[in-house]
């Protein structure tokens, strides 16, 4: 992996991400923010209290998906979702994301809000431009 991939990792932003779809096998690419905190990355998403994202189900049927840069430095990075269900690290990380999306709801969003740590298969990324 080169530096500008790895530096474009530390920051956060927008980028896009494809799944498999759990039922179909079919990918699925959708765009989302990721998150930069501690030296780890993270994706979450608005609390949403009715139904479970599709992108999280497809998530924890089959972990691995395609992270891909896409403002500034572009690339197709192969990586692994965790799902992350424990209260105490759901409140740790998206207090994080709070303070960053100016949000005060911090209750609702560890009650609601998907939130998975990614971790990028840095020897597959090797090629990655």
């Amino acid at each position: 992996m080169n530096d500008a991939i790895r530096r474009a990792l530390t920051t956060g932003g927008i980028i896009d991400i494809t799944t498999t779809g759990r039922h179909s096998g079919a990918s699925r690419r959708i765009e989302i923010v990721f998150h930069a905190i501690d030296g780890r990355i993270y994706i979450s998403g608005m609390p949403r209290a009715d139904r479970k994202r599709a992108w999280l189900a497809n998530l924890e049927e089959d972990p691995h998906f395609t992270f891909h840069l896409k403002s500034g430095v572009v690339a197709d990075l192969p990586a692994t979702a965790r799902v992350i269900t424990a209260e105490p690290e759901r409140r740790t990380v998206l207090a994080h994301v709070a303070r960053a999306w100016n949000r005060t709801d911090l209750d609702e969003m560890v009650a609601h809000s998907p939130l998975i740590e990614v971790t990028i298969d840095e020897a597959a990324a090797a090629d990655a431009p």
